[in-house]
């Protein structure tokens, strides 16, 4: 595992591409932050005509014009422009906003190594969905953070026993996203023994990071990235096409989802994937928990604490009956 001199290093540089996509003069001065502020960022929210807010896992922060922060709001905390919106939006979406629609239409575009940007405005709806988002007035830009060695706790409690399907459980932000990479990465490079066939399937770009066809952050010798594909499709995909011994993706919910999870266990597959929930409490009262735990696809759900640090793992408990 890194040094925590190194992994800040690294968080910091992660939280310089995060913020190239931004306007020049909100870019500039978050890039003259110092370091140890950098490394400890999750959040970059943009509010038209509102101070830009940097939030941390307990704290929130203004940006000042002069690269500093403070805790409340003074003559010098910057404010973000709609000029400042347009041009991020913009320059996020590669000057090819239809290229992004089918993103756009979820509220999220996601850029280089799986920095995911949230969007707010006015949707533009046609027959009850929402086709587009026009007119932005704000932007959350979610800094992916690529730990290595944040999933050896886990690698070390299981083992083997990853083999019979992990659910990783918290609460947004929490870690999960992060853990699940570094999984990815560890399942696919020999952390049990040997490198497994790993299949990622990435429907939003978050885990493996693919930018312009290039997969960006590092997910295992051994892993092939659906990239774009809603997650039972590609699910299925991997069965049909990869052989995989191993399949991870992000956030599962929906009953297509537990179905092709399902498919997955009768093909053979160990399945290594999150759902959002602040308990196992709450868990078990989501519909979308009880129809994962009913799979029979996992045998041990890992929850994340999220009133402690980022990524810190609380319990692991053995499901042994948890969805009756």
């Amino acid at each position: 595992m890194i040094t925590q001199k190194g992994d800040k290093v690294i968080m910091s540089k992660r939280f310089d591409t995060a913020i190239s996509a931004l306007s020049s003069t909100v870019s500039d001065p978050l890039y003259h932050l110092p370091e140890a502020i950098k490394s400890e960022v999750c959040e970059i929210r943009l509010r038209m005509y509102r101070p830009i807010c940097l939030h941390t896992m307990t704290d929130c922060y203004f940006l000042n014009r002069d690269s500093t922060v403070s805790t409340a709001i003074t003559p010098e905390t910057l404010m973000a422009t709609k000029l400042d919106l347009q041009e991020s939006f913009r320059t996020l979406c590669g000057y090819s906003v239809y290229a992004h629609q089918a993103e756009i239409q979820n509220g999220f575009v996601t850029y280089l190594c799986g920095h995911r940007v949230g969007i707010c405005g006015t949707a533009v709806v046609e027959q009850g969905r929402v086709k587009s988002i026009r007119d932005i007035t704000s932007m959350n830009v979610r800094i992916a953070k690529e730990s290595f060695g944040i999933a050896d706790p886990l690698i070390r409690q299981l083992g083997d026993d990853l083999q019979d399907g992990l659910l990783l459980v918290g609460r947004p932000g929490s870690g999960k996203t992060t853990i699940l990479r570094d999984l990815c990465r560890q399942i696919a490079s020999g952390a049990l023994g040997r490198a497994r066939k790993t299949a990622l399937i990435d429907e939003r770009g978050e885990v493996a990071g693919v930018y312009n066809g290039e997969v960006q952050n590092d997910v295992g010798a051994c892993c092939d990235v659906l990239d774009g594909y809603p997650k039972s499709e590609g699910i299925l995909q991997a069965i049909r096409c990869l052989s995989p011994e191993f399949i991870l993706c992000d956030e599962l919910g929906s009953r297509t989802d537990a179905a092709a999870v399902e498919e997955g266990v009768h093909a053979g597959v160990s399945i290594v994937t999150t759902i959002h929930a602040g308990s196992l409490e709450e868990l078990k009262q989501r519909p979308q928990g009880i129809m994962l735990l009913r799979t029979g696809a996992f045998r041990h759900v890992a929850l994340l604490d999220s009133t402690m640090e980022f990524g810190k793992i609380g319990e692991v408990y053995e499901i042994n009956g948890l969805d009756h």
